[in-house]
């Protein structure tokens, strides 16, 4: 595995090869008097954590407090296993994503309808968190960490309706999850960076309204969930403000052309438009059609497909 990467700031990055593939979750690690872990992707990905925790000469017993921006498997999956291993930490969730760790048991069936016979390969195992581990944290709330270095939960829905971002002071950065998109450090130069419009709780005017939240806090950085940081903030709104009406008009024109097609019919049209405008995009960027992203690209945009067709679907009833 990779080494774990020095963002400044008393913060370390750990790559998690979500799928087995480099640069796809990460953990962010702040070293600060109470030692704190943003994400931990899904159970698979635990001992790429454990590793790279241990590379940082890091007693587990020493980790206080563990965030989930949200509670989808890729994020916070892997919490419970990885809860086993820091016996003094407590785990911190939206108030809309508690239960389901503490009885993820709907977690668990949901994903099996979309992964279906993968899984087990992908998340098992997904261990409970226990009641008196789990902490609410709503808008506005506030957890010092010490050194003087105070984190702040924001509500932001609209990949998800239990998802917050994170306000870092030491950093002046925001932990944004999967809220405003999923950030491409393959495309080498491009700072690139789409949305992340996966079921089924997709709402395109609450995403805006998120990244209007989170462009308000004026920060120096952003830290995403998928994966990796990035130093332009005004240029990550403006692809998301970009790039987002496009998804959705992509599906309304499924929706008009074939309007008695099945939801996995709809689905796979839909992912074909938007490969076809990403993949014009990035060729026009000079990211030539076989370059590697795209195999990173092409995973998203078929759950973003699914996530579209839901909300167009729910949207007409």
């Amino acid at each position: 595995m990779s080494q774990p990467i020095d963002l400044g700031n008393e913060m370390t990055l750990i790559d998690l090869y979500d799928l087995k593939m480099p640069g796809r979750t990460g953990s962010y690690v702040l070293h600060a008097e109470e030692l704190t872990i943003v994400e931990t992707s899904a159970s698979p990905s635990v001992p790429y954590l454990l590793e790279g925790l241990k590379q940082l000469e890091i007693d587990l017993e020493d980790v206080k407090h563990i965030i989930v921006t949200h509670i989808h498997l890729d994020h916070a999956g892997g919490v419970g296993l990885f809860l086993e291993k820091c016996p003094n930490a407590k785990v911190y969730v939206h108030p809309k994503g508690k239960r389901h760790l503490a009885d993820p048991s709907k977690l668990i069936a949901g994903a099996r309808a979309v992964y279906g016979e993968k899984f087990d390969e992908l998340f098992d195992p997904i261990v409970p968190v226990p009641e008196d581990r789990l902490v609410e944290m709503s808008e506005g709330d506030t957890l010092d960490i010490g050194d003087g270095r105070v984190l702040t939960f924001y509500d932001s829905p609209g990949h998800a309706k239990h998802h917050f971002s994170i306000h870092d002071s030491l950093s002046n950065g925001v932990f944004t999850g999967d809220t405003i998109g999923v950030y491409y450090p393959q495309a080498e130069g491009l700072n690139f960076v789409l949305p992340s419009t996966s079921p089924n709780q997709f709402d395109p005017d609450a995403m805006l309204d998120s990244l209007a939240k989170i462009e308000g806090l004026h920060v120096d950085q952003i830290y995403f969930g998928h994966y990796g940081r990035s130093r332009d903030p005004k240029h990550v709104y403006g692809q998301i403000r970009f790039w987002l009406p496009r998804f959705v008009e992509a599906g309304e024109k499924v929706f008009e052309e074939m309007p008695e097609a099945s939801f996995e019919e709809k689905t796979e049209k839909v992912a074909e438009n938007l490969e076809n405008l990403v993949t014009t995009h990035l060729v026009e960027q000079n990211i030539p059609s076989d370059h590697v992203v795209y195999k990173y690209l092409n995973l998203d945009l078929k759950v973003c497909a699914m996530g579209i067709v839901d909300y167009l679907m729910k949207q007409n009833q």
